[in-house]
């Protein structure tokens, strides 16, 4: 791209731009924000707290030390406008802009004139103007007109004398043109990048000059004056400042950013290093267990806060989404084997009144005769197989020897009496599509040679059955019987009126037929070599299907490569509509189009029969018709977008693999029970509630997570201390019923700081990410997106509103430490290819099998795909180890093109795709070490094929990636290389993906902040 050239619409920034002459490289290596100490100016000038910004203006009319004017600051830049605290009301010293100096102007907006009745850096996301005269708590108190008038900027009436500023610059009309538009956070001039988050050594006295407003540690750790520097302007702006003692307890309680202005500069006043990045990804809350010892690991259970409310009117206070997430075949932490327990003749020990099972929280008594449930209070007999005698403490002598006692996950083995049939062995079912687009792309080959390698690891033994049905405009029902030599083929062509033609034979024990069953593998990718046949007859399969698994159960695949075209369920090409979007029926584009995949998921989970959609299609499939049987039926949808052997089969290899090896819980039902004064009220994920609270699941494995918001039944909570259960009822892979109990405690607090300072982010996220989901099933996309701000905005209020006026601390955006990476975290959520754009940003089908993936992934691979890791990699592969582990050597970087340095390689992980992204400076010799052939005479590197050459370099990269893959081993990480400026696809996979960035329709992180800081400041 050239240096003046516009950027495509793809992306509304131009991420590399040099100027024409520089002594410095714009992506110098040295490392970023490692400023010197600030310019030096007047005394009582609170330094500029971005080390991007212009120096303060020299002293003047302006300058902070004049009588009355610290509260004044002038209009720097013609894309400045007054802020919300210009409306000269008292006690609103401090003006803030409401446009932030890094936006570059944009197509009409938003952000833009074009809407003269939004206030500029407005959130693409907010609500509307209120109706005339409704109140507005949102809304900017100042004024928002962009004319050219006079415009008089009025402080306090103590605050001093006004000033009026004339000719202020008129923002370019959408005739006008436009410069190009730069990094949101460039200015002139250009501070030289490199890794970033890593600051120059400065000496004490520049530590002490040096504003820190970074995340803190606990104020006993560090010494008084790195806690805040204040100079006489700040202390104007924030009130007195404190005492030593005070202003520890306040660094304890939450942290905060300064979201302010240096007078006389057109600077946000944000370090943009104290921006809080989650670069450590998603931390499991472990500190719970330090109070709750006894409690599951937090893998397996996990409450968006870890204390709960007393009240209702504490709870209407939280404004965040009160519920737990649960992982309830999570690998189990360190390789702790779950303990199974057998009670034998005493059968499982269970409360009943609320059948609670027995679990480390409940207590003996009478001798041992008795033993109280922590969840209702009521007092159970104690069999006498299971008797022991108490201690003196009241504790059972077998304590310790009893898991269930001391352990918060544990198996119990379920008698007969849970049973009501035999238990089932595991079934696989394969019905899958051979029409001309499965020939072509090479499906055929790369399923039956996987389904091929996997015979020997399918769980359930000498138990296992197995089945298959191809399809194009007929059904080929293929005869498996173990006395056969070959497998036999019969074609039925009726569609309407559909039959077995032999009923016994389509199932079988895998061990009994396995060589017919290797027979008719290694025949299938020739088998249909020359159909010709376009049609899909998909929902005559899975009735077919139904028919043949009804009796036994099990698990259903569907290889699906084209719009099912023909027999019932087909479905028509309705495509995204533009039309639609912004509109009421916008969200019918996301529902099923026919109420036959609905149908069919219902009859499959009477039957025990969970469904997973592999969708492999070159043009448009109807994501969101097909998924929905992989919904309710607790399966998983796989999506391979124009799918070829030669970039997809590795992935598919993987993924069908994993999908069949796995450890799965065989015709499941799954119930959380919790103490007095809660109750469960909606459940988000993939299953069919049978009752109110009884989540039926055919199958179920460790890659998938659930979640579930509850309600306070009681007014005032009576208890201090409330208890959940989970149990999953379930039959193993080898023909045991099971019940997998995992068991919690949470405290119960009448102080909203506390439930603040337990809060659990990634949970939190997690229900966010689901819910926004389900509205956009129900409502329009930008209705999700303000449905997320809005309920971020209250809760920051409402946290700022403890302490702002306590503290004196009314210019800062205040935010929990809990809750540091909540609105970044909430940002990536909104620039998610779930809730991202509109029609021309995400397709559709693309759109919603990231919807279905939302509503499974665990939270962990959540938070990974929605803020991936970026790491530089060049010095690495070029130097020599320093650690045995190479991976620890990198460091992962901010989501912000600033990182990118053109001489350097990178590597983007976001669990489900890795991007290398070349930089133009990169050394020739370096590449063709790596890649072997020379890049420059590759002229597609969409099918570049990375592997090892068995050059140094090579040998490290192909390391990381594997311990990468290794850390994320639910699905299989694509290579992607790219080439800086090759377009699209340096727009599509790498810079939507710098959520740090502005993007169309969407602002930076900066502005984010900025957006969330006004927002919060309006009563």
């Amino acid at each position: 791209m050239q240096p003046n050239e516009r950027p495509p619409s793809s992306y509304p920034t131009r991420p590399f731009t040099q100027p024409a002459v520089r002594a410095t490289p714009p992506f110098a290596t040295r490392p970023p924000f490692a400023s010197g100490p600030p310019a030096p100016g007047p005394p009582n000038v609170l330094p500029s707290q971005s080390p991007f910004a212009p120096p303060p203006t020299a002293p003047g009319s302006f300058a902070s030390g004049a009588p009355g004017a610290a509260s004044v600051v002038p209009s720097q830049s013609p894309f400045t406008v007054p802020g919300p605290f210009a409306s000269g009301a008292p006690g609103a010293p401090n003006i803030l802009r409401s446009q932030s100096p890094f936006s570059p102007p944009t197509a009409p907006g938003p952000f833009t004139p074009g809407a003269a009745s939004v206030v500029p850096s407005q959130s693409p996301f907010g609500s509307g103007p209120p109706a005339p005269g409704a109140p507005n708590t949102f809304a900017p108190t100042g004024p928002t007109s962009t004319t050219s008038q006079p415009m008089r900027f009025t402080g306090p009436p103590t605050a001093g004398p006004t000033f009026q500023q004339t000719n202020l610059p008129r923002f370019p009309s959408p005739a006008q043109p436009v410069a190009p538009l730069q990094s949101p956070y460039m200015r002139a001039p250009p501070v030289p990048m490199g890794p970033p988050m890593v600051s120059s050594p400065r000496s004490p006295a520049q530590q002490q000059n040096f504003p820190q407003f970074t995340n803190l540690p606990p104020a006993s750790a560090r010494p008084f004056y790195q806690q805040t520097q204040m100079g006489p302007a700040a202390q104007m702006q924030y009130g007195p400042p404190m005492a030593g003692s005070a202003l520890n307890a306040v660094v304890e309680e939450f942290h905060s950013l300064t979201v302010g202005s240096v007078p006389g500069s057109v600077d946000s006043g944000i370090d943009q290093k104290a921006l809080p990045r989650p670069l450590k990804g998603d931390e499991e809350p472990i500190r719970v267990l330090e109070s709750y010892p006894l409690n599951c690991h937090p893998r397996y259970f996990r409450l968006t806060t870890h204390a709960l409310p007393s009240s209702q009117s504490l709870l209407a206070r939280w404004h965040l989404p009160l519920g737990a997430v649960v992982h309830p075949l999570a690998e189990s932490p360190d390789g702790e084997e779950v303990p199974v327990i057998n009670f034998g003749s005493a059968g499982v020990i269970r409360c009943r009144r609320c059948r609670t099972y027995v679990n480390p929280y409940v207590t003996f008594t009478d001798v041992g005769r008795k033993w109280r449930c922590n969840l209702c209070q009521l007092l159970n007999d104690v069999p006498g197989e299971y008797y022991s005698q108490l201690d003196h403490t009241g504790r059972r002598a077998d304590h310790n020897e009893r898991p269930e006692l001391t352990k918060g996950t544990v198996d119990f083995l379920a008698p007969t009496e849970y049973m009501v049939r035999p238990p089932m062995p595991p079934s696989y079912f394969f019905i899958i599509d051979v029409s001309v687009a499965s020939v072509q792309s090479g499906l055929l080959e790369v399923v039956a040679k996987t389904i091929k390698s996997c015979l020997d690891d399918l769980p359930g033994s000498s138990r296992t059955q197995i089945g298959f049905i191809t399809y194009d405009s007929a059904l080929h029902f293929h005869n498996l019987k173990s006395s056969l030599s070959q497998p036999q083929m019969m074609v039925v062509p009726d569609l309407e009126d559909i039959f077995l033609p032999l009923p016994d034979d389509l199932l079988v024990n895998l061990s009994e037929s396995r060589q017919v069953v290797d027979a008719f593998l290694d025949s299938l990718p020739t088998m249909f070599q020359n159909n010709a046949n376009v049609e899909s007859a998909l929902g005559p399969a899975l009735k077919a299907a139904y028919m043949v698994m009804g009796q036994i159960g099990g698990k259903l695949l569907v290889f699906q490569s084209n719009l099912p075209s023909i027999g019932v369920g087909r479905l028509r090409l309705r495509g995204d509509d533009v039309r639609a979007y912004g509109t009421e029926k916008e969200h019918q584009l996301r529902m099923p189009e026919d109420p036959f995949y609905k149908q069919m998921a219902a009859e499959f989970v009477k039957n025990q029969i969970a469904v997973d959609v592999f969708a492999l299609a070159s043009r448009f499939c109807d994501i969101a018709s097909l998924g929905v049987m992989a919904k309710y039926t607790g399966g998983q949808v796989y999506y391979y977008p124009s799918f070829n052997i030669s970039t997809h089969g590795e992935k598919l290899r993987y993924e069908l693999a994993r999908d069949l090896t796995r450890e799965t819980a065989w015709e499941s039902v799954m119930r959380v029970r919790c103490g007095k004064g809660v109750r469960f009220t909606t459940y988000h994920g993939h299953f069919m509630l049978r009752s109110t609270d009884l989540l039926a699941l055919p199958a179920v494995d460790c890659d998938k997570a659930f979640a579930m918001q509850f309600s306070l039944e009681e007014t005032l909570m009576t208890t201090q201390t409330v208890y959940f259960q989970v149990a999953l009822l379930y039959t193993s892979s080898s023909g045991e019923r099971r019940i997998r109990v995992h068991t919690a405690a949470a405290p119960v607090v009448q102080d909203l700081a506390e439930m603040y300072r337990q809060a659990d982010t990634g949970a939190i996220v997690c229900l966010f990410s689901r819910i926004a989901v389900e509205t956009t099933s129900q409502s329009k996309l930008e209705d999700a997106r303000q449905m997320l701000q809005l309920k971020l905005i209250k809760s920051l209020k409402e946290y700022k509103n403890m302490h702002a006026v306590k503290h004196r601390l009314s210019g800062r955006l205040i935010y929990p430490d809990s809750l540091k990476y909540l609105m970044i975290y909430v940002l990536a959520l909104v620039k998610s290819s779930v809730l991202r754009g509109g029609y021309a940003e995400v397709a559709l089908d693309e759109r919603c099998a990231a919807g279905y993936a939302f509503m499974v992934l665990p939270i962990g691979s959540l938070l990974r795909l929605i803020y991936p890791g970026l790491y530089r990699l060049d010095d690495v592969l070029i130097k020599a180890p320093q650690k045995e582990n190479i991976e620890e050597e990198i460091t992962r970087l901010p989501l912000t093109v600033q990182c990118l340095d053109t001489r350097g390689i990178y590597l983007l992980n976001n669990g489900m795709n890795f991007v290398i992204w070349l930089g133009r400076m990169v050394p020739p010799d370096l590449i063709n070490s790596i890649f072997g052939p020379n890049l420059a005479n590759f002229p597609d590197l969409s099918k570049l094929q990375l592997s090892e050459n068995g050059s140094e370099p090579s040998k490290k990269l192909t390391k990381i990636i594997n311990n990468l893959r290794k850390k994320n081993a639910s699905c299989h990480q694509l290579v992607h290389v790219i080439r800086q400026g090759e377009q699209p696809r340096e727009a599509l996979m790498l810079l939507n993906n710098l959520i740090e960035d502005q993007l169309t329709g969407s602002p930076s992180y900066l502005d984010w902040v900025l957006q969330i800081h006004r927002q919060t400041q309006g009563n």
